[in-house]
Formats: C-alpha cells, structure tokens, sequence
C-alpha cells in the first residue's frame, strides 16, 4: 500500500493538506487584519511587575546523565550518555567521552506528542489497543524485555516508541521528571511572539476539525506546526491503514505488533515530509501576499471595521437570541463548578512555586551567615538562576497541577483530557519562576557594589526576596485569572457551537452578501459567528472570575487594584546585559583554552546534580561485577544482567537502514576520530544552539545534506532533526526566529 504509484496515504495527506491550506490561507487575512488593527488601537491589560528573561538557558544544558537504552534493530540494550540541551531534545551518545569529543549523537528524539510511561504493562495496554483483535497469549514473550524494574517509554500515538531503564527508583523518578519536562516544553510548539501566523495556524486546525464535526479540545495540538498537522493527517489516515494493513500482519501476536508500531512510524514520516514542503509553499505564498494586504489594511483600517461591525449586528440578531438561552439553561449552572475544579490544583501549583522560591532564597541567605563571602553568593546564584528549569526542584508544583479533575463536567462539555490544562497551567508556573529568581537576581545585583560586609549582604537578600515576592502574588494573581478565562473559554465555546450547529450554521450563508468583495480577505461570517458566540458567553465567564477575586479565593487580586510601580527602574535593568554571575566575579586569573573551557561548561552547567556525588550507575555498576572482576571505567559502566555491554568504539556499532531513522530521532554512526578535542572550532559550532519555533520566520526541516559515501555514514545532526540551529556555511544560511517562549524542538 505505501509502496504503489498512487499511494493512498500521499493521496489522504495531499487532500487534507488542501482543505487545510484554503483554511489557513482565510485565516491568515483575518489574523492580519487583527494585529494591524490591535497594533494602531493598543489594548494593553496591566502591566507585569516581574522582569522577563528573553534568553533563559543559552549556553546551558538542563540534564546529562548515562540510561540504558534499548535498540530494537539486534533487540539489545546499551549503555548511554543522554544530554538534555536547552532546546529540550533528548540526544543519545554513545557515552561520556563521545560527547565531550563533540562526536555526533547515536540518537536524537523530539518529545512531542509523546507520553512517558514508568511501567511495561501501561505500555502493553496502549499497545495493545492500538491494534484491536491482537493481544499476546499468557506467557508469551512481550515486544520487549526490560533487565530492571525501572522502566522509562515513550509513546507515541504514531511515531516509533522508545524504551529506555535505569538502576533505581530514585534515579526513575529524576529522569521521568526530566522527560516530562522535554515533553511538555516541545509541546509548546508554536510561539505565541507570532501575532499573525500563530493565530492564522490555531484557528485554521480548529475551523478544519469543526468542519469535520470535531469540537471540544485536541490532544494532538502539540509540537511545532508541521508535527501538529501530521497529526491531523494521521488522525484521519491511521484508522484507514489499520483496517487496510491489520488482517494482512502475520505472525505471532507480539510481531504483528512490533510491526504495526513499524508501519505506522513509516508512514508518519512519510507524512511528515509531505506535510513539511506543503505547508511551507502555503506559508510562502502568504507572506508574498501580506504586503499588498496589510497596505489594504492600513489605508482601509475604518472601512474595514465598520463594514464588520455592520455583519456582526446582523448576525448577532440571528444568533444571539439562540445563544442565550442555550448559555443559561447548558452552561451558566455549571461555571462555577468548572472554575472550582481549575482554581484549586493551579493555585496550589503557583503556592507551591512561591514556595519553592522562597525556600531556595532563605537557604541561600543561611547558608552565607554560615559560610560567608562573596564567593559563596556566586556559587549559590549560579544555580538559583536557573531554578526555573531544574526540572526535580519544579516536580512538587507541576504535581498540584496533575489533580487537575473536572469529572462530570468533562463529558458534559465534551473534554476529551485536561493535559491541555494541565501543560498550559505548568507552563505559566515555569515562567513565573523564572520571573522571579530574574527580578531577584537583577536586583541583588544592583545592590551588591554599596553593601559592606557580611550583615548587610544577608539583610539585603532578606528585603529583596520581600519585594519580589509581593510582586510574584500579583503578577500570578493576573496570569491565574487569564488563565482561567481562557480555559472556560476553551470548554463552553466548542460545546455552544455544537449544540447551535443544527440550527444556525445552516443559515450562515446568507451573511456573505453583506461583506464588500475588497474586504472579504479580512472579515469571514464564520469568525463574526463565533465571536457573536462567545460575546454571549464572555459575560458570565467574567463575572465568575471577578466573584473569585473579590472573595480573595485562592490569592486572587480584584480587577480593579493596581500594584503602583514601586520600582521605576526596574524594567530599564531589565533591558541591560544579561547577569552571568560566574565570569562576573571568577577569580580565575587567565582565560582558559577554548576547548577546555567547552569541556568544563558541560559539567557545570548541568542544572541537576546527584546529591551523593557520584552516578547511580556507579554504584549499580560495581554490585554486578563478577568477584574479581577489574573496576569499570567511568565513561562506560557495564550493563545489569541481561544487557549487552557497550562497544567502545562508535564506528564498530552495527550500521542502520535509513528507513529505520524515524521523524524526531536521527541514529549517527561515526568513523573513528582523532581523540583529541577540537580546541579550534567554537562552542556554537560543535553544539549548535537551537531555533525557536517562531512562525514568523518559521525554521523549517530541511533534507540531510548528502554525504561522500565511506561505508558509515558520519553527518553532523541537521535542525530537521534536532530542532538546533546548525552551524552554516556561506551557501545555507542560518535560519533562526526569535521565541519569548524559548527554544523549541523540530523533527
């Protein structure tokens, strides 16, 4: 089926493209039209009283640690070096050495869309009903046999899966904590900093879906743009080929299974690249035409506005009437219940990073009573500065989140999960930490040349973290209250349209005449329909929200208090060179080489450090060695019972089939390389930093550039891989976009 002159997975991928594209294109206009006009007409809500941080992590990378990772290609496990750059992709080397040599990864994974899973039996039940009708016989050998009771998976709906163990529980903990992370940051794909192309995307995926009678919120809205419409593809597609493919598997049920996995990972990124250059020429075509339309815009800005105003008032006549009543007797009983269920575990969750943050400050401060000198408040800053994204420390907040439950109200309203609640509101939690521990660092900073002493170093600690903190509980009291607005938004809207569908969407044709052909790119019936839709909505959601404030339920601040600006200045520090407190204040008294310096940074920078010391798998390592047997080397600990042990040389590893290179992950075989490190070649070039997923000035995947053909192949990871930008030679230029988010991950 996939290997046929007109494949019909091309030809479903081609089709929904389409129709995805002309809504895209509709929405593109509209969106446009929306951010001239915000931009002219400003409505700015209250001004943050934290300072933001526009480039939290360059340079540093969240995790390193060795994991036993299992190759489904010989069905044996190896030992791994995994490194967690700031761009959140998982990059496998074959070990420690491997990677401070700069050699390429064996493996590079985007988490998005994935689900981590800590035990082999949630892993057979997803498997398991991913193919009806097949389940392994008692006994039977499972797709896979894990050597510990420490499992990590990642699943994914569509894409290859990928097992991994460790040694111990609390090691399973840290690196499930880490892989969260991963997952929920590459999920946050699309960058909000895009004004026009951001809004065009999330709107045309959901006028798509509502298009196929597909309401309600989508798990699959994750990942950059082009993962995210490969998933609306195979969302379509996969049911086709299961029903096509699935009677044809032969085997026993385990292989059928394996295979299935293998066929479905195959035709996701086939679809992938279908999906890539497709929406590219879509985006390309837009942004041709967004000159000639935003000069429309610019000149026709009032006729445009009342022309719309005019279809809104007709419209609103029809459908307002219709809307209320549904409002009052379908959802206005229930907001307040569903604004109980969101408040309680996200308020806890910001508690918790006050918490957090105040816990880390007041240790600090004690521990320079005891220890004392400036040294010691460097060392400490160093890591406060990135507490925000130590994903172990943030685990106790993101946790309040996870009893997130509507119960009832999600069938009622057609919920199909509430990760999307869940990951938003982390998220927000993420970024109101690092706020904080920013305005706090900024601050002290500014403090530190007029203190003298000891005494005076730890009072102004104690009255900066004061102020910060008054600050974080309005700052959080404003992102809660958006956040719960848009999420009572995003229940109820869908549902109205739903149950309104039957008896006005039907009659919406009609309201096209109303609109001047000059205009038609910038005013559509069905947005001014959903619009009329939500205004009769808006209301009681506001007032819901308002109520809660001015009970102070859960530290929310009403509306109508207005933190004055005690610090004047204080966003004109914001703007000044970013604080790096240990070249600051290094007592190193000459710089040192280059490639030593990059080799030392890889170690330090580590934002989780094992508080015994040394690696579990040391300690894992030595319990199963052999009596007699030599001490293993600290680059490669032998493998547990039941694991193969590492090969030292990368280029001896078996090699792959391409066709087994899955989207998000890229298997790196290298040829042997000189030991010594490449001293000559700057950090940015050996470990390239990674691009953000900015739809601006979108960095697309790119095909792998060929190479010389030397038996192995040896290529330095693309950002079709990794999401990183690469480093470029004057014939490719860099393709970088600037993210307030951060950086994000790409197939």
């Amino acid at each position: 089926l996939l290997t046929q002159p007109r494949c019909p997975a091309a030809e479903r991928t081609g089709k929904v493209l389409g129709e995805f594209c002309r809504c895209y294109k509709e929405q593109f206009g509209v969106a446009l039209f929306n951010s001239v006009r915000y931009e002219i007409e400003g409505n700015g809500g209250p001004q943050a009283q934290l300072l933001h941080r526009k480039v939290p992590l360059e340079d540093h990378v969240i995790y390193s640690g060795n994991l036993f990772h299992y190759l489904e290609e010989n069905k044996k496990w190896r030992n791994r070096f995994c490194v967690v750059p700031h761009n959140y992709g998982l990059v496998l080397y074959e070990n420690k050495l491997a990677y401070e040599r700069d050699l390429p990864p064996r493996v590079l994974i985007n988490s998005a869309g994935y689900k981590i899973l800590t035990s082999v039996d949630q892993y057979l039940e997803l498997v398991n009903s991913s193919l009806p009708g097949v389940t392994p016989k008692l006994g039977q050998t499972p797709i896979f046999k894990c050597p510990t009771d420490f499992p990590l998976i990642l699943w994914h709906p569509y894409a290859r899966h990928y097992y991994f163990c460790v040694m111990t529980g609390k090691e399973q903990e840290k690196w499930r904590a880490v892989f969260q992370d991963c997952v929920r940051h590459c999920n946050n794909g699309i960058s909000e900093d895009s004004k026009v192309e951001a809004p065009a995307f999330t709107d045309a995926v959901r006028m798509y879906r509502q298009s196929k009678e597909q309401y309600g919120t989508w798990d699959m809205l994750c990942g950059n743009e082009t993962q995210v419409l490969s998933n609306l593809v195979m969302e379509e597609l996969l049911p086709e080929l299961r029903n096509a493919i699935g009677p044809r598997l032969k085997g026993k049920a385990q292989e059928r299974q394996r295979t299935w996995i293998q066929i479905s990972d195959a035709v996701y990124r086939m679809v992938y690249e279908q999906t890539n250059a497709q929406y590219d020429a879509a985006m390309a075509k837009c942004e041709q035409e967004r000159p000639q339309m935003e000069s429309i815009i610019r000149t026709d800005m009032d006729q445009i506005i009342t022309s719309k105003e005019h279809l809104a008032s007709k419209i609103r006549a029809f459908v307002l009437p219709k809307a209320e009543v549904c409002v009052r007797n379908h959802v206005q009983p229930y907001i307040s219940s569903i604004l109980e269920a969101l408040m309680t575990p996200t308020s806890q969750g910001f508690a918790e990073v006050r918490e957090v943050f105040f816990k880390e400050v007041t240790d600090m401060n004690m521990n320079i009573v005891n220890e004392g000198g400036l040294e010691k408040l460097v060392e400490y800053m160093e890591k406060l500065s990135h507490l925000a994204f130590h994903p172990v420390k943030m685990q106790s907040c993101y946790e309040k989140m996870e009893q997130l439950k509507l119960e009832g109200l999600q069938q009622r309203f057609d919920v199909t999960s509430t990760s999307v609640f869940k990951q938003r509101a982390q998220i927000h939690m993420r970024q109101q930490m690092d706020d904080a521990v920013h305005t706090f660092e900024t601050l002290l900073h500014q403090e530190l040349g007029k203190l003298q002493g000891k005494d005076d170093l730890c009072k102004s600690i104690q009255r900066i973290l004061e102020r910060v903190l008054k600050k974080y509980d309005y700052d959080s009291s404003t992102v809660r209250k958006k956040f719960f607005r848009e999420a009572l938004l995003q229940i109820t809207i869908p549902f109205l349209l739903k149950k309104l569908a039957p008896t006005c969407k039907g009659e919406l044709a009609k309201f096209q005449e109303l609109i001047f052909e000059d205009f038609a790119s910038f005013i559509l019936v069905e947005n001014t329909y959903e619009e009329v839709v939500l205004q009769s909505v808006m209301k009681d959601i506001m007032q819901a929200v308002k109520e809660a404030a001015v009970q102070r339920k859960h530290n929310l601040y009403r509306d109508s208090m207005v933190m004055h600006n005690s610090d004047p200045n204080l966003h004109l520090l914001g703007e000044g060179i970013p604080i790096d407190w240990g070249d600051e204040h290094s007592a190193q008294p000459e710089a040192e080489p280059h490639g030593d310096r990059r080799r030392r940074a890889k170690q330090v920078v580590s934002v989780i450090q094992d508080d015994e010391g040394v690696l579990p798998y040391a300690v894992g390592a030595e319990a199963l060695l052999q009596p007699g047997s030599p001490q293993p080397l600290d680059l490669e600990e032998p493998p547990p019972d039941g694991v193969e042990e590492t090969q030292k040389a990368p280029a001896k590893e078996s090699h792959r089939d391409a066709a087994d290179i899955p989207p998000g992950a890229s298997v790196q075989h290298t040829t042997p390389a000189s030991p010594k490190p490449r001293a000559d070649v700057p950090p940015e070039a050996k470990l390239p930093h990674g691009t953000s997923a900015s739809l601006g000035t979108r960095a697309s995947p790119t095909p792998e550039a060929k190479k010389p053909s030397t038996g192995l192949v040896c290529h330095q990871p693309s950002d079709k891989e990794t999401g990183e930008e690469v480093a470029v030679t004057p014939t490719q230029p860099p393709r970088t976009t600037e993210s307030g988010e951060g950086v994000q991950t790409e197939f």
